[in-house]
């Protein structure tokens, strides 16, 4: 199947993906259509993000679907509600010409009773979000006893998201003579387990081996120490310009704090994470689709939904814990047939986890300087040139009269001049920077609250090692780098540790002694024995702590109902 219309798709679907601009099927697209239309079996179809699998599953179905029926037969469960709209959309798209067909997308975040009305005109396809699925459910409001389809798109951030309970739950709604299709980008130990216990003899189809991912990305690797990221990361933007790119970030709070730097540096960006609401998010994703911001700074599962083909660069501001997801994060650029790049920006001690990410991969990724001040120039007049010798059409007149007499310039001296116009401020601000890249070592233990390399410079931050290990003891006596400290050299956080993104910092008025007792109140139900305390850090907005690892549990469950001064706590693991 070389065609969509050599495929055995009816007239009424192949009108309406010819008029998408649908004409050679993609891969997945290939193999999963023939599939679906021929063979009863169940599937497993490994493919990424923006390689066609709503239209892989979908087309065939709506081939079969009764729509003479008025019961629901097709149901897609998907991770994020973004991810639902788009699905939805698309089907909605598909079934132009058949008017009989109707689809119904639910989802968390807006009102479930505007839901419930619209599920009461009959709908034979429901695109949903796990959660409010079960709660529609629960509401008797969907009934899956006719249901003959079921796909689960993008399992595996399902599965990481939490949803295993409730993908089981609705599962187990479905007939058993259902077939089922799951869709991963990867093929993770949960989705092995789902797989094996709920589906029958499935085929299985992969498409893009985690080999095959980056043949057009370039993969590069910086090594900057914790206090330079943020400084480092601007460097690699300056020198990158015309960038359409995605920054990826660990957590919610690391997310906001790096949009944050960018924002205030002057950049089109903006923050794509959990703590915002629907509508938030919604703002964020249609500034980035329509160029508004060049620039997203994300977490990985808020990222899930957003598909953006034009993507330029993809940075790993921090590394992520599964090679695979490595892959899945840069393969968000480089596509369309287009080359993309692969920043990854690694603190010193990351070498390894880098390490292992390039065995696991084979993703051959070089190291590179951090681009100093001279880089990011030469790059900025490239970039300049590089727009201005586009083809652009004229978007207005003007009269030639307005445009004063120039003669006295040769061509070579105008553009030295309106060059140094165009770049005046970035060159100001990186005259006489130190070059980070003699910096990077002398910062190995940053974040890790090693000794410090360089107490000076650490002073002239006003954020002295020394000062910032607080006093001796808290008001148990115990000291802040835990129990058992028996010298006054500065202990290397050890396995046996954990250490936490903290959401108050020296704005909140927050103290070292404050940290303590706020540790001691929230791992307090262990009887007399007391959690292990390591290194502290105030910073201006939020705080990193550490503590011994077998209180992590106990500390997030509690620390989240707890207040300071009236406001609330959150801390997340950190990197």
């Amino acid at each position: 199947m070389n065609l969509f219309t050599e495929s055995n798709l009816s007239p009424d679907i192949l009108k309406a993906v010819g008029e998408l601009g649908y004409e050679s099927p993609t891969e997945i697209q290939k193999q999963t259509i023939p599939f679906i239309l021929s063979d009863i079996r169940d599937l497993i179809a490994l493919a990424q993000t923006g390689t066609g699998k709503t239209a892989a599953f979908s087309l065939p179905i709506l081939d079969m679907i009764d729509d003479t029926s008025r019961k629901i037969q097709f149901l897609v469960l998907c991770p994020t509600r973004e991810l639902c709209l788009q699905i939805a959309k698309d089907i909605k798209n598909y079934t132009k010409y058949m008017p009989n067909i109707k689809s119904t997308a639910v989802y968390g975040g807006s009102s479930i009773m505007d839901q419930m009305r619209s599920l009461k005109e009959k709908p034979q396809i429901i695109v949903g979000t796990p959660g409010r699925v079960i709660d529609l459910i629960n509401r008797k409001a969907l009934d899956f006893s006719a249901i003959h389809w079921l796909v689960l798109d993008e399992a595996d951030e399902m599965l990481s998201m939490g949803f295993k309970d409730e993908l089981e739950t609705i599962m187990r709604e479905t007939p058993e003579t259902k077939q089922t299709f799951l869709f991963s980008a990867t093929m993770s130990k949960e989705v092995e387990r789902i797989s094996k216990n709920y589906l029958t003899n499935p085929h299985r189809i992969s498409v893009g081996s985690i080999n095959e991912v980056k043949k057009n990305i370039k993969h590069e690797y910086y090594v900057a120490g914790y206090r330079n990221k943020k400084e480092a990361l601007k460097r690699l933007i300056d020198s990158n310009p015309n960038q359409y790119s995605i920054i990826f970030c660990r957590t919610r709070m690391e997310t906001q704090e790096v949009a944050d730097f960018l924002m205030q540096n002057g950049y089109a960006a903006d923050a794509l994470h959990g703590d915002l609401s629907q509508a938030q998010r919604d703002t964020v994703m249609k500034k980035f689709r329509l160029k508004n911001i060049d620039i997203l700074v994300a977490t990985d599962v808020a990222a899930r939904g957003l598909d953006v083909d034009s993507l330029t660069h993809v940075v790993h501001f921090s590394l992520p814990d599964d090679p695979e997801v490595f892959v899945h994060r840069s393969g968000r650029t480089g596509r369309a047939g287009k080359d993309g790049i692969s920043i990854s920006l690694i603190k010193p001690e990351e070498s390894r986890k880098l390490k292992q990410i390039k065995s696991v991969t084979k993703i051959e990724i070089t190291e590179s300087r951090i681009p100093t001040g001279e880089d990011i120039i030469k790059a900025q007049v490239a970039g300049v040139f590089e727009n201005l010798l586009e083809v652009h059409e004229d978007y207005f007149d003007f009269n030639d009269s307005l445009i004063p007499d120039l003669s006295a310039f040769t061509k070579e001296e105008l553009v030295h001049k309106l060059l140094q116009f165009q770049l005046k401020d970035l060159a100001l601000y990186y005259k006489d920077r130190q070059d980070l890249s003699e910096q990077k070592m002398s910062n190995r233990d940053d974040d890790r609250g090693g000794r410090d390399r360089d107490r000076g410079r650490d002073r002239d931050r006003g954020r002295d090692r020394d000062r910032d290990r607080g006093p001796r003891g808290d008001r148990d006596g115990r000291s802040d780098r835990g129990r058992g400290d028996r010298g006054g050299k500065p202990r290397q956080r050890d396995e046996n540790m954990t250490r936490f993104f903290f959401n108050l910092g020296k704005k909140d008025q927050l103290k070292k002694l404050d940290v303590l007792e706020i540790i001691n109140k929230a791992t307090s139900s262990k009887g007399s024995k007391r959690a292990e305390i390591g290194n502290i850090e105030i910073l201006e907005k939020f705080s990193f702590f550490e503590i011994e690892k077998s209180y992590k549990n106990e500390l997030l469950g509690n620390i989240s109902s707890m207040k300071f001064k009236g406001k609330d706590m959150r801390a997340e693991e950190a990197n």
